[in-house]
């Protein structure tokens, strides 16, 4: 069993509170894998709350693989690099205490490096009309907003999500929207790096172009083209958070 001092939990969403005083100990290390949990009712003791909280609690931790109940009702934590999927990068993103991980900066920003060239490929084969016109008029919209950046990042997360509709695959269409989940919750911070990649608009067109025009290999390559633009300067910044001493 684990032995540690819990504070009582004193939110206006007890599941939610408890989830995340224990995702916390979970990805923090304070509980680490093959740790049995206490009993529902010897957590509800200790967090000062209801079982049926805690219940709620335990099972959205099982449904994220986070832990693994049993039968007869043991919860055991499970390690989550081997077991949880992409929807948790959202939530690893940031520390209990607010502070970024930069270690799950870097490993977003690598996926989205790695994947938007082929999402651009794909759409070159697959994307339909409907998607080829949305991507023309979504650059006519970046053209026209060129001094304006946090239009422009909307904007680009909207040219984004059509590539990837038009790639027509399930697993980039998912992984996209974890990706776009965790990005959100760090906007402002990627916006000034950013800035190159969001302003180049002759870019995008011809990203568009090329999808556009069936032509996969060019498509790609210019797709990798527009991400490097603003990979750099990402990893130069998360490079200077390490430096500062931020939670790897």
């Amino acid at each position: 069993m684990v032995e540690t001092t819990f504070q009582p939990v004193r939110r206006t969403s007890l599941p939610d509170a408890i989830y995340a005083e224990l995702w916390g100990r979970i990805t923090r290390g304070d509980m680490e894998p093959g740790t049995v949990l206490p009993s529902e009712r010897e957590l509800a003791t200790l967090l000062n709350v209801n079982r049926q909280a805690v219940r709620e609690a335990l099972k959205r931790l099982e449904q994220a693989h986070m832990v693994a109940i049993q039968q007869g009702g043991q919860t055991r934590v499970l390690n989550y690099l081997d077991t949880a999927g992409t929807d948790v990068l959202a939530q690893l993103l940031l520390t209990s205490d607010g502070r970024l991980r930069v270690k799950v900066i870097r490993s977003v920003l690598e996926m989205r490096a790695a994947l938007a060239p082929d999402i651009a490929r794909l759409a070159a084969q697959r994307a339909s009309k409907a998607v080829h016109q949305g991507l023309a008029d979504t650059v006519v919209l970046m053209r026209q907003s060129s001094a304006d950046l946090e239009r422009l990042q909307t904007l680009s997360m909207t040219f984004w999500g059509l590539l990837v509709e038009g790639a027509d695959n399930v697993a980039y269409r998912l992984a996209f929207n974890s990706l776009r989940e965790t990005y959100d919750k760090v906007r402002g911070l990627l916006l000034e790096p950013l800035r190159d990649e969001l302003t180049a608009s002759a870019l995008f067109a011809s990203v568009a172009n090329a999808v556009r025009d069936g032509d996969a290999d060019a498509a790609e390559r210019k797709a990798r083209t527009l991400i490097r633009k603003g990979t750099e300067p990402l990893l130069m910044m998360v490079e200077q958070l390490g430096n500062l001493g931020e939670k790897p």
